[in-house]
């Protein structure tokens, strides 16, 4: 049995629930990626399989709010934003927690100011060894309020294991997000050599390098910001294995994968790969996987525009907008505050990394429904999308009503 987890009611949602509920009775193996229609009349919403609180973050607001509600009397820390939701982390500072790091790592409260009865909580994405071995000496266990995922903690795994076989580690990452952070300082007390790969054509780079179709000189211009002292390509890259920060784009990891497996095998031979190159496809995270594919199942319907609700340092939420805008527009918004009016929506552009203004984002067909894609990141709480739906709806006549509906996604358990 699936192990449940104790969820706030400040985070229950209502619409999305009963959707969720409904998919889980009629396609319990989760074999359909279909989306379903929300219909209420003038406003169809296209709702994914698979999209909001993942396993790990569940994980982490169980772990976090238990450890807060038992422990009234002591000063409470997270290490740093527990997951990427302002939401939840606005709570959490509401609530008297302190975060001792914002999430680039720049100090907010000194670890040598901590006494050992306080007590710190590990957020989801992990922690460096550097910072395990500071609370240590504080005489705090860093491990009595672990938050890590799961699936994190897999990736560490593996890539211990590829160390303590002389592999050079190469991360699929953003070398400045905590995820990566942590996975790097754990990959580099495991194995001799880490350099990370922000995307495919970064991983050209350096396969080019490997191959001597580039100078050794670009790799310092590249990567000598983001690799172990030492780090030699030509040298280190003779036998290596391929993780991941568990938020990337699946697909793109395996590209990653492809392209140096691809120069390894150029040098090494086909009948000698297995002595060079390590195949870690075992790592990429399920959540990541089912949400990304359920989020292109909606890039085959014929929405008029996508919003994908999410924090705005969230890097699985931004890649679910990356998908989206290759098929229409597509506004990721915190929460239904953005949407200032039916004339007016603010949005991130990751790719300007700025809040963008978009004047009449809500263009109303004359001749049929308005049909609206919508999802969200794995930190998202499902009561971020149910509210909304339900600000998208207030700018509608004639909408059916809510209870009306929901009946349709009522099932009873086979």
């Amino acid at each position: 049995m699936a192990r449940k987890f104790d969820i706030p009611a400040i985070y229950n949602s209502n619409i999305i629930r009963q959707i969720k509920e409904s998919r889980q009775i009629l396609d319990p193996r989760k074999k359909d990626l279909d989306p379903v229609v929300a219909d209420f009349g003038p406003v169809h919403f296209i709702i994914p399989r698979h999209f909001g609180f993942c396993y790990g973050v569940e994980n982490a607001i169980d772990i976090a709010y238990r450890t807060i509600e038992d422990n009234p009397d002591k000063n409470i820390y997270l290490l740093s934003e527990m997951i990427h939701n302002p939401t939840v982390n606005e709570d959490l500072l509401g609530r008297g927690v302190q975060f001792l790091f914002d999430t680039d790592g720049t100090v907010r409260i000194p670890i040598e100011s901590l006494h050992e009865d306080d007590i710190v909580i590990v957020p989801a994405f992990g922690t460096t060894i550097e910072i395990q071995k500071k609370l240590e000496s504080r005489g705090i266990n860093p491990y009595q309020f672990d938050t890590t995922c799961p699936f994190v903690e897999k990736v560490w795994k593996r890539g211990n294991q590829l160390g303590k076989k002389e592999n050079a580690l190469v991360i699929h990452g953003k070398h400045t997000h905590e995820e990566t952070r942590a996975t790097f300082s754990h990959s580099a007390a495991a194995s001799s050599a880490v350099v990370v790969v922000l995307n495919p054509e970064e991983a050209q780079i350096l396969a080019d390098i490997m191959l001597e179709k580039r100078p050794l000189s670009d790799f310092e211009t590249y990567f000598s910001h983001k690799c172990t002292p030492g780090f030699n390509p030509l040298k280190d890259l003779n036998k290596f294995g391929v993780i991941n920060q568990t938020t990337m784009l699946a697909t793109e990891t395996q590209t990653v994968m492809d392209i140096l497996k691809d120069a390894a095998l150029q040098k090494y031979g086909e009948e000698n790969i297995k002595n060079h190159f390590a195949d870690t496809s075992d790592t990429l995270c399920y959540a990541t996987n089912e949400n990304q594919g359920a989020t292109r199942s909606l890039l085959a319907t014929d929405a008029d525009f996508a919003l994908v609700v999410g924090g705005y340092n969230s890097s699985n939420t931004m890649h679910l907008t990356e998908l989206l805008e290759q098929s229409f527009p597509t506004y990721q918004i915190r929460d239904a505050s953005e949407m200032k009016s039916p004339h007016e929506i603010h949005h991130f552009d990751q790719w300007k990394k700025e809040v963008l203004i978009s004047r009449d984002w809500l263009k109303i067909p004359k001749d049929r429904p308005l049909k609206v894609a919508i999802t969200s990141g794995a930190s998202c709480p499902d009561v971020l999308v149910d509210e909304v739906m339900l600000k998208v709806l207030s700018y509608f006549k004639k909408v059916r009503q809510l209870d009306e509906v929901m009946s349709e996604f009522r099932h009873e358990p086979a």
